[in-house]
């Protein structure tokens, strides 16, 4: 593998929604020292969400073309609600298939999550969601398929925006979700979606009296760094991201700025 001065500890290849505004910023926040990205725009001229993920699912394998031979050690693929609509067998079976293919692993969003779940052996686990509510209950059944117990689910979707309802979220709208769910009985509360802004809220509660709390954008940065850097999952890695050990300072120097 190529070694390149901006990314000596690894290269990532991102995948990400089209009008997505909240990958690229979180990434450049999480990402460690040495690790750099480079990205793609999943495309689709439909005009409703279930059609747009419906296409991202399917073009998944020709957009990793656009890296062409960049020496990418792991993509990322940045869109959770894709992998509720093609289901936890068919998501796996792509993600071996391209990484045989192209002699380097997909890591999605969704499945980033479960593994910090298992090792945290959460199995109730709580959602914030931003979806609607047809893709709530999609996302609901993936990780239920997936063996988790959703006890509790809390709706910040902002249909009023003109723009778009997830990616129109504040970083408020967010943390009022996990507010809402800090005195349940739960495992692990994970904030779904990588367009609702979620690194503030989550380093403002990472000494809180709720529970452990993650995010697709942050499962999904811990689960391909650790891979580009040659290292293993663990609950204390899990763990020391969800407090924000090392990104947490990048984010308060730009909350002071």
């Amino acid at each position: 593998m190529a070694t390149l001065e901006y990314a000596c500890e690894g290269l990532v290849g991102v995948l990400t929604p089209q009008a997505n505004t909240t990958v690229e910023p979180e990434f450049n926040i999480l990402w460690p020292a040495g690790v750099a990205m480079i990205n793609a725009r999943l495309t689709s001229p439909k005009q409703s969400m279930a059609e747009r993920l419906a296409d991202y699912a399917g073009q998944i394998e020709t957009t990793l073309d656009q890296f062409a031979n960049a020496p990418i050690g792991a993509a990322a693929f940045a869109c959770t609600g894709a992998s509720y609509l093609i289901g936890k067998d068919r998501e796996a079976a792509l993600c071996a298939k391209i990484e045989k293919a192209r002699h380097y692993p997909l890591v999605t969003a969704a499945r980033a999550v479960c593994e910090w779940l298992n090792l945290l052996q959460a199995k109730h686990i709580g959602l914030v969601s931003p979806y609607p509510p047809d893709l709530t209950g999609q996302s609901a059944a993936y990780w239920q398929g997936a063996g988790f117990e959703v006890a509790e689910v809390v709706s910040v979707v902002d249909e009023a925006s003109e723009f778009h309802p997830i990616y129109s979220l504040s970083a408020g709208d967010a943390g009022d979700g996990l507010d809402a769910l800090a005195d349940k009985n739960l495992d692990a509360i994970v904030m779904l979606g990588t367009g609702m802004p979620t690194l503030r809220p989550i380093l403002e509660r990472n000494h809180w009296h709720g529970p452990p709390i993650t995010s697709c954008m942050l499962s999904l940065a811990w689960r391909t760094s650790l891979v580009v850097q040659g290292q293993q999952p663990s609950a204390e890695n899990a763990m020391a991201w969800s407090r924000g050990e090392a990104w947490g300072q990048r984010m308060k120097f730009l909350g002071s700025a």
